[in-house]
């Protein structure tokens, strides 16, 4: 991670590291399949699924595989439904995790730059953050749809650090998968990950991030 006291700008994934959205994405993701006559999915399984942005998600939820390809015409159909039941039903039965609010009002009060970085597209990621209470603590928000890829490409994370005009080595990414961590090896920022969030089941120490941190306010007490 380099010298600490280097970084200025630290970029929060969201999903699986600042906010538990499983409860929501699975509840549309079953909705979804009982309109189209298609069996439920378990909490657990989606929990496992998620976090290679939506098209994907919704892939698994018709194969029940992380990797296998749905009917096209069934893609088509389902992925509509899903992004119509999710634009609405994207917050009600998410939670901030415990530490993440305190971790940002923290870091809020320093001389660094905040934003956060998703493969969730804009339309659904404005919307959570602003229910969440999040939305006053980032200076910037890239969306899955705010540059031509996303992570594990490194596009977003030089999106975010060319808009403040800083190095990528005073950058910092903190994220829960090693989507997370491929970016910011990718593109030059220090990465410190979290152990409970959304990375397939694996241990993401395997992936050997800088830092695994328990808790994010471990990450305000790094910089205070």
């Amino acid at each position: 991670m380099g010298d600490i006291d280097r970084v200025k700008l630290i970029l929060f994934d969201l999903d699986g590291t600042l906010v538990d959205s499983v409860a929501d994405l699975a509840w549309c993701g079953n909705e979804m399949l009982r309109r189209l006559g298609l069996p439920a999915r378990d909490v657990d399984s989606v929990r496992g699924w998620v976090g290679n942005g939506v098209e994907r998600l919704v892939k698994r939820l018709l194969t029940g595989d992380m990797h296998a390809q749905p009917d096209e015409a069934l893609f088509a159909s389902a992925y509509e439904i899903f992004c119509e039941l999710y634009a609405v039903h994207n917050s009600a039965r998410s939670q901030v995790y415990p530490g993440a609010l305190e971790c940002l009002q923290r870091l809020s009060r320093l001389d660094l730059h905040l934003g956060c970085v998703t493969n969730k597209a804009q339309r659904f990621t404005l919307s959570l953050i602003e229910a969440m209470e999040l939305s006053s603590y980032f200076e910037l928000v890239v969306c899955g749809d705010t540059t031509a890829r996303i992570k594990p490409d490194p596009m977003p994370l030089h999106y975010a650090a060319d808009h403040f005009g800083l190095e990528y080595q005073q950058c910092l990414m903190v994220g829960d998968s090693s989507n997370d961590v491929k970016a910011a090896r990718a593109a030059g920022f220090g990465i410190i990950c979290v152990p409970y969030g959304y990375n397939h089941g694996n241990n993401i120490s395997d992936s050997k991030p800088d830092r695994v941190v328990d808790n994010l306010i471990e990450i305000a007490d790094l910089f205070e």
